[in-house]
This record gives C-alpha cells, structure tokens and sequence, in this order.
C-alpha cells in the first residue's frame, strides 16, 4: 500500500510538472501562477502544496526533469562512441542542446530567485542533475581530448556554462524584437542553437 502511494505521489508530481511545462510552451514565468497550474491538473490546489510549496519548485523541477534529459543525451554521446574528433565532439554536443530549446529558456530566466524561492531538498536534487551535465561533459573531454589538463578541461567549463545562459535570446526572437533590432540600425546576424553552439565549442576545443 505505501508503495502504491508513494507511486501515486510520483504521478502528481509529474502530472503537475507537466502542466507547468504546457503553460511555458504559451506563456511567461511572470504570468504563469499556481492557480493557472492548479487549472491544468485534474486535483485540488491543495493536493499541489503536498509536492510544491511555490511556483519555483514547480519550475525547479522542470529544469531538473530537462538536466536530465540532456544527461541521457551526453551519456549516449559518451557511450556510444569509441573515438571522436573535435569537429565531431562540437557536433554532437550542439545537436544535444539544439533538441533542449527548453532547458535554454529556462537557463535565461532569472535562475536566482527560482532558487532562492525553493526548499533546500528541492534544490539539492536540481543541482545533482546539473551536476552530473557538468560531470559528464567532463568525461566526454577526458575521453576523446586525452591531450587536455584537468586545467583545461576546468576553464571549458567555466567558459561554456556561462555561455549557455545566453544562448536562448540570442537564438530565439520575436517579431517585435527582430523588428525593434531593425529599427535600431543593428544588422545582427541571427543564428540557430546549432550554429551559435558549435561555433563556441570548437572554438573553447
């Protein structure tokens, strides 16, 4: 029985992360509120409070859910092959974010407060799951870039991390913002998740 409940907690849980993902899909984190989630889910608002306390924690486990997402993707990166170029590394990796436009967006809100606003527990699993992206593209470098320091492989990530933040509003623009760009008299050149990324990591490479 307690397994069954425990099971069934789980599935709110999910249930009630994936309503917060289908409200992002349309709207901001500003306009989405519990009881805009509380709409999207077949239960009460209170059964919400039982998994979440605060609309960060819901949207801290959304950002957790995609980490772990892009983890399976570096894993298959790591595992399934025996010998890569650089070329090849900075192709692969781009492909894996390219397919994660979400956890980019989510990189470019105001990460902060998002954690600031979330109970230690919440928080602690998130960072094990980004933890374990930075683990793991540590593993892919080690791998295929033997040539690299442990030096070198730490200034990568400390350079592309924080370059990750950035990719999501320099890659995905409104009419408005494309408009106002124009108006403006800035001929910026707009480029893909793909393309900006690549370019970075064979570069940082």
């Amino acid at each position: 029985m307690l397994k069954k409940t425990s099971e069934q907690i789980a599935e709110r849980r999910e249930e009630i992360v994936n309503a917060c993902e289908k409200l992002y899909q349309t709207m901001s984190f500003k306009e989405i509120t519990l009881k805009e989630i509380g709409n999207e889910v077949p239960f009460s608002r209170p059964t919400i409070y039982n998994s979440f306390q605060t609309k960060e924690e819901i949207f801290l486990a959304l950002f957790e859910r995609e980490y772990e997402r892009w983890n399976a993707a570096l894993t298959s990166i790591l595992e399934d092959n025996e010998k890569l170029e650089k070329k090849e590394i900075s192709a692969k990796i781009a492909s894996s974010l390219a397919e994660r436009v979400q956890l980019l967006k989510l990189l470019s809100m105001n990460n902060y407060d998002m954690e600031a606003n979330s109970r230690k527990e919440l928080l602690t699993d998130f960072k094990k799951a980004y933890g374990r992206s930075i683990q793991l593209v540590c593993m892919i470098l080690e791998k295929f870039c033997p040539e690299k320091s442990l030096s070198d492989i730490q200034n990568f990530i400390y350079i592309f991390y924080p370059f990750m933040f950035g990719i999501y509003p320099y890659t995905s623009v409104t009419e408005k913002q494309r408009s106002a760009m124009c108006d403006a008299g800035i001929n910026y050149v707009y480029q893909s998740v793909y393309e900006i990324t690549y370019s970075c990591l064979i570069r940082l490479l």
